[in-house]
């Protein structure tokens, strides 16, 4: 518990990264789950509709520094990512995928959240060639050494699911995977696509299951939803 912190009947869930697509589930998953009480979010825009569970702070997440004082709860579930095509200027694509989750375990930190769960990617290297995969192993390396007792990296395939924004190219590979899932089996079953709803049911799991794992793979991630939801 951080100081000033007050605990009820009930958990409360930080949430940062709830307007994009897996986020979109975990924070209907949440506010459905009796386990928790409060949901704090942390985002540059509205999710557009209220709840008695929800607690919104827009804000700057480049900053989120900040707002330390907010930064109060039990688990923090970081579902921030973006897209070279979306973000093409490199200082700014680490300041998103790099520089949020980890501003986000230090303050968790400071603040004595137990729980923190961040949605990396399968490849992730800090040695990579691949900036993407090089900047995801390098903000896996930082969240883990921030030393919240139970961290979770999840490191999904392809996303798959239907984004407000159109990706043409992305939206190709998800048809390709969808065919390409039919032979991926045994040993290449890490490599199927994967459904927001699976990334998201499995970080609710993870957080009231202490499984013992710091990185767990797409396949992983696909077979704990399957046996719990």
């Amino acid at each position: 518990m951080g100081k000033g912190q007050i605990k009820l009947s009930g958990k409360t869930a930080i949430v940062l990264g709830a307007t994009g697509l897996t986020g979109g589930y975990l924070l209907q998953m949440l506010l459905k789950d009796e386990r928790y009480i409060k949901i704090r979010l942390f985002s540059r825009s509205s999710i557009g509709f209220s709840h008695p569970k929800l607690e919104e702070h827009i804000v700057d997440l480049l900053t989120l520094e900040g707002h330390k004082a907010d930064f109060l709860g039990d688990e923090v579930f970081c579902c921030i990512g973006t897209t070279k095509a979306k973000t093409p200027d490199t200082e700014m694509y680490k300041k998103i995928d790099f520089g949020i989750p980890v501003s986000a375990a230090k303050i968790g930190r400071e603040n004595g959240i137990q729980t923190f769960l961040v949605i990396s990617a399968m490849g992730a290297n800090s040695k990579s060639g691949v900036s993407y995969n090089r900047i995801k192993g390098e903000m896996e390396e930082a969240v883990l050494k921030c030393g919240i007792h139970h961290t979770y990296i999840l490191q999904p395939s392809l996303i798959g699911g239907k984004r407000e924004e159109k990706r043409i190219g992305e939206w190709l590979a998800k048809q390709f995977m969808k065919v390409l899932n039919l032979v991926l089996v045994g040993p290449l079953e890490k490599y199927r696509s994967i459904e927001p709803e699976v990334i998201a049911g499995t970080m609710v799991w993870l957080a009231n299951n202490n499984s013992g794992n710091d990185r767990i793979q797409s396949h992983e991630i696909e077979k704990i939803y399957r046996s719990h939801f």
